[in-house]
């Protein structure tokens, strides 16, 4: 078997199979650590800067190592992408035998029980829906994987997928009719069978709490679990050891008890009345939350007038259609799945309206016309630790932003991997040449002033000129978007995207065609996003991305460590921020010939003691605070790329 070295040597394996190929010495030394960790069964947390190499730094020692291996990624493109391009070329590369499986949420495959079902009742509800459906039913006719993102023609989120997909809650399970021909059960007995299985991490933790899907068989019988991404796991674990009901699961449990009804063959006016009631129900909550989409602490949301009374009524609902269809279940796997369901929902809500623990946080949420109600637990380092706890295995974590400078310790705590060994590589890239750090003077001192998100655009404007748009900007809240949106249209000479007007997927597509857009985004666009070359070559940052203090799971969380006598500025709001800007910064410098400005407008950078700690969490870019020399550098920048496409053509 090659070693390591030979395998990332010049001449080695990879270097014969893969075009562009060039050895680098931190990937090389990153791959040798995962080496060691798998060979000794241990915790490693790995930060690799961009461009490091670390989908192959993990890759090859994990194919070597022979076992079983699971890598989770954050992302559902990671995931593809891994699983279509990555794994095939490190496995050619070392003529590896290992054989690999891609396994998906259930959502995620086209259920063939609930198409037809969909179908026959006519679900659809405008020409549009009643085409992609159409598409769908001849794309599960064809389809050897049944997973939706091999369907191009219907977008992975319209909403006519709900109606031809199935989640836990309406899953019919081993009593389906087309149970041997699921999609899911294929995938998973694919997964079973194979080497090296990529997952995700909603599916590794939904697999982890309830022990249903698959990854539970998967897991005792591994080797080796790599989480790329992983800066997403503390919160996605919290998320998944805690427990929530949403007034649209029990609205779609109603019309699905409705429709089970009629479709086994009776009737039953009084489960009819029950359902609608709890409709009705739900209804009456999302009133008492107000119109806006906001966020409540429990004792905050109990206050508001009506709410609590909401809640009561909701419950009996619950409770005596639960009752209703736990009579009925008898009748057909359908309603008996409408029944585990109800008893479920009951069970969840029981626990927000119950439970007084001190580990745990109780919230609500408005979101659209949807309320949403959380168990959130205060820590889940303990919990994610008891998993790892089964049975000796090399746990891999690894990403870009794990650190705030060459601390760890943020992460270890969250994951409760304390005694994890921590190894950090810097980025290869020539951060120093390549790009420029820009901190506006003449702003407001203070980021919460309501003058301040015109004052960015005002600051940005020049540089926009300069860089001939080619431009992200990155805003903490949609209010500042939609305030930079009223500011920019009409005014800008350059193409101009909006987050919300399209998918990230279709966003991201026409920013790369049209070469010198703009685009304005918010969370979803400060990681996972990789655009590279002259299309992007700005990117500022309105403020750093302190988490809202009025998050009732951030408050209940710093309440927690003030009551212990620690620093939650310093333990938890500030690394919290330095990870998600290292995300947003690192949108910039995606490949080594790429040249760009970075633009951060808080004045905090500069006027406040821990400016300088996130400063040095960067990559080294030079600094400046001249207008003038960032004109400079984008004047040399033209004029390099038009020398270029001179000597070129």
């Amino acid at each position: 078997m090659s070693s390591l070295e030979e395998v990332f040597a010049p001449d080695g394996a990879l270097a014969a199979a893969i075009p562009g190929y060039r050895e680098r010495r931190d990937q090389v030394a990153m791959a040798q650590a995962i080496g060691q960790a798998i060979e000794a069964n241990s915790v490693l947390v790995a930060e690799a800067g961009t461009g490091t190499g670390k989908t192959f730094a993990y890759l090859v020692p994990a194919l070597l190592s022979g076992g079983k291996v699971i890598v989770s990624t954050g992302t559902k493109t990671l995931q593809d992408q891994l699983y279509d391009r990555d794994l095939p070329a490190v496995r050619a590369a070392l003529a590896s035998g290992a054989s690999a499986a891609v396994l998906k949420g259930r959502a995620n495959y086209v259920c063939l029980y609930r198409l037809r079902r969909a179908v026959t009742e006519q679900r659809a509800t405008s020409t549009e829906e009643a085409a992609q459906l159409g598409r769908i039913e001849r794309f599960a006719a064809s389809t050897v994987s049944g997973d939706r993102a091999d369907l191009a023609e219907v977008p992975e989120d319209a909403p006519i997928w709900s109606q031809a997909s199935s989640t836990r809650d309406n899953c019919l399970g081993q009593g389906c009719p087309d149970y041997s021909d699921c999609f899911v059960m294929r995938a998973r007995r694919n997964a079973l069978a194979a080497d090296v299985v990529v997952i995700n991490h909603h599916l590794f933790f939904a697999d982890v709490v309830l022990r249903e899907e698959g990854v539970s068989e998967l897991l005792p019988a591994c080797n080796t679990v790599i989480f790329d991404e992983a800066h997403q796991l503390p919160e996605t674990a919290r998320l998944f050891f805690g427990d929530s009901l949403t007034t649209s699961q029990l609205i779609e449990l109603s019309r699905d008890s409705r429709a089970e009804l009629r479709s086994s063959g009776g009737g039953s006016p009084e489960l009819e009345a029950l359902a609608n009631r709890l409709e009705r129900a739900t209804r009456d909550l999302r009133v008492a939350l107000g119109d806006a989409p906001a966020r409540f602490a429990w004792p905050q949301a109990m206050r508001l007038a009506g709410f609590p009374e909401a809640l009561v009524k909701l419950r009996a609902a619950l409770k005596m259609l639960d009752a209703a269809l736990a009579a009925q279940a008898e009748r057909s796997e359908g309603l008996g799945a409408c029944s585990r369901r109800a008893a479920n929902a009951y069970a969840v809500l029981r626990r927000l309206l119950e439970t007084d623990a001190h580990e745990d946080v109780r919230w609500a949420e408005a979101v659209g016309q949807s309320v949403h109600l959380h168990v959130t637990p205060l820590h889940s380092g303990e919990l994610f630790r008891r998993q790892m706890d089964d049975h000796p295995r090399a746990w891999i974590f690894t990403s870009a932003t794990l650190a705030v400078g060459e601390d760890f310790g943020h992460f270890t705590r969250e994951l409760g991997v304390p005694e994890a060994q921590t190894r950090r590589w810097e980025s290869p890239f020539r951060f120093a040449e390549q790009a420029l750090l820009y901190l506006p003077p003449g702003l407001p001192s203070d980021p919460n002033d309501p003058a301040f998100t015109d004052a960015v655009v005002e600051a940005a404007w020049p540089v926009l000129e300069s860089s001939g748009g080619r431009a992200f900007l990155l805003f903490t809240t949609l209010r500042a978007l939609r305030r930079a949106h009223d500011l920019l249209r009409g005014r800008l000479p350059y193409p101009l995207l909006v987050q919300g007007t399209g998918s990230r997927s279709e966003l991201l597509a026409r920013f790369r065609s049209v070469g010198n857009a703009v685009l304005l985004g918010s969370a979803s666009f400060w990681e996972g996003v990789d655009v590279r070359g002259e299309a992007l070559s700005l990117v500022v940052i309105d403020k750093l991305p302190f988490a809202p203090p009025d998050d009732p799971v951030l408050a209940a969380r710093i309440d927690a460590l003030k009551g212990a006598g620690r620093n939650a500025f310093k333990e938890l709001q500030l690394p919290q921020a330095v990870l998600q800007l290292k995300q947003g910064a690192g949108r910039l410098i995606r490949d080594e010939g790429d040249r760009g400005v970075l633009m951060l407008c808080d004045p905090r950078l500069v006027s406040r003691p821990y400016g300088a700690r996130i400063l040095a969490s960067l990559p080294p870019m030079k600094p400046t605070r001249s207008l003038e020399e960032v004109r400079e550098f984008f004047a040399t920048l033209a004029e390099g790329r038009a020398r270029l496409r001179c000597e070129s053509g």
